[in-house]
C-alpha cells in the first residue's frame, strides 16, 4: 500500500514491499530523473497525482520534523531506499564533493550520513546557510530582459514605459522591506512566483574557508542535496552560488521528495 494515511490512528503507514491506487507516495519505485536547473535532477520519490496540497504539506512536515530519524525505522528505510536507488545510477563513490543548504530538518544531515557509507574517504561537506536579510539583492538586468522587455506576436512592447518604471518601483519597494527584517526565507517572503528566479544572495558558504575551497575546486564531481524539492528556488540559489565561484565542475542535484510539474519550469 505505499505511503497512506490512517485517519484513524493519525499517522501515516509505510509499506515497502506493495503499492495501491490510493497511495500518498509509491515506495516500490526506483527514483526518478528529469532534466532540471539546466542540470541533471534526481529525486526519490513522487506525490501521486491525486494527492492534494493539505496532504502533501503533512507529509512533508512528518518526514522533515518527525523527531529522532534513528528511532523511526519507516523513515530511516524511507531515506535510505531513496539514496540506495541513487547509487545504483550514478555511482556516489565517483563523488568528491556534497553541498546542502543549512535546514532545520534532519533530514539532510542523515541522508549526508549514509552517502558517506558509499562514498570515497575524501568526500566533503559544505553547507550553505541563510545570509542577512541586508545583502540579499535582485538581478533587474535578468528581470527586465527576461520579462519586462517581452514583446506581443505582433512585435509590439507587452509593457510600456509607465509599466516598466512601476515594476522597477514595486521591487525596490520589496527590497526595502526585505532589508529591514531580521530574518528572509525566501519561500515565505516572495509571494509573486514571477520575482524568485530574480532574488539572489539568500544563501552564502557556512565558513570562509568552504568558499575557497569550492572556489579552487575544478573538474569534480559535486552533488547537491535537498531534503524536500517544490518551488525550486533553494536549488536554484545553490546552483548559482557554485556558478559564481566556478563553472568547471559536473554538479548532480538529489532531492528526497520532488514533483515533475515543477521541477520542469525550473530549466
Amino acid at each position: 500500500m505505499g505511503i497512506t494515511y490512517d485517519s484513524i490512528l493519525q499517522r501515516f503507514v509505510f509499506d515497502f514491499e506493495h503499492d495501491g491506487n490510493e497511495d500518498i507516495v509509491s515506495l516500490t519505485s526506483t527514483g526518478y530523473q528529469v532534466e532540471a536547473f539546466g542540470k541533471c535532477f534526481y529525486y526519490g520519490y513522487e506525490f501521486a497525482e491525486q494527492v492534494d496540497g493539505t496532504v502533501r504539506s503533512a507529509f512533508i512536515k512528518h518526514v522533515k520534523f518527525s523527531g529522532s530519524i534513528q528511532e523511526n525505522p519507516d523513515l530511516a528505510m524511507f531515506i535510505k531506499k531513496a539514496v540506495d536507488n541513487l547509487s545504483h545510477k550514478i555511482n556516489l563513490y565517483d563523488y568528491n564533493l556534497v553541498v546542502m543548504p543549512e535546514s532545520s530538518s534532519k533530514v539532510n544531515e542523515y541522508m549526508l550520513r549514509y552517502i558517506y557509507r558509499f562514498a570515497q574517504p575524501t568526500l566533503r561537506k559544505m553547507e550553505l546557510v541563510k545570509n542577512l536579510p541586508l545583502n540579499i539583492s535582485f538581478d533587474m538586468d535578468a528581470y527586465e530582459q527576461l520579462y519586462l522587455d517581452d514583446v506581443l506576436e505582433n512585435g509590439h512592447p507587452r509593457y510600456s514605459a509607465v509599466q516598466k518604471e512601476a515594476a522597477k518601483q514595486s521591487i525596490n519597494e520589496m527590497l526595502d522591506l526585505i532589508h529591514k527584517k531580521d530574518y528572509f526565507t525566501i519561500a515565505k517572503d516572495v509571494k509573486k512566483s514571477r520575482f524568485r528566479p530574480y532574488m539572489m544572495q539568500f544563501l552564502k558558504f557556512a565558513s570562509k574557508e568552504d568558499e575557497q575551497l569550492c572556489a579552487s575546486i575544478r573538474q569534480q564531481n559535486v552533488l547537491v542535496i535537498d531534503d524536500v524539492a517544490t518551488s525550486g528556488s533553494t536549488i536554484n540559489e545553490i546552483l548559482r552560488t557554485l556558478r559564481i565561484l566556478n563553472e568547471d565542475n559536473d554538479i548532480t542535484i538529489f532531492s528526497l521528495i520532488g514533483r515533475k510539474d515543477l521541477m520542469a519550469d525550473a530549466n
